[in-house]
């Protein structure tokens, strides 16, 4: 699956507002997916060439940081769970990603 220009704008945007709303620095966010900073920035840009699983695992960790802190966190367009499936046997996503050190790693 590749996403258009559109899908990856709203998919950008959807991003950086789970990004506010999860109240962590992207130094922090960095370090707990194990990403540089580089690559973290890349991710968030959802460009042509960022890594799907990489995108994938910021979503659920932004996701997952914005409910622990008691928010609800920005709905996904194209990034559904309902997508899950496919990006599972198009990309070898995990069934459901529990990433970084929150997740015990």
């Amino acid at each position: 699956m590749s996403l258009n220009s559109e899908q990856r704008e709203g998919t950008r945007n959807e991003l950086r507002r789970n990004l506010k709303l999860c109240e962590l620095t992207v130094e922090t966010i960095a370090v707990e997916l194990g990403f540089t900073e580089s690559r973290l920035e890349a991710t968030f840009d959802v460009g042509e060439d960022s890594d799907p699983v990489d995108v994938w695992m910021l979503r659920d960790f932004l996701e997952k940081t914005v409910r622990e802190g008691g928010g609800t966190p920005e709905r996904y367009s194209v990034l559904t769970e309902t997508a899950r499936s496919d990006a599972q046997r198009w990309f070898g996503l995990p069934v459901r990603a529990e990433w970084g050190r929150r997740a015990g790693k």
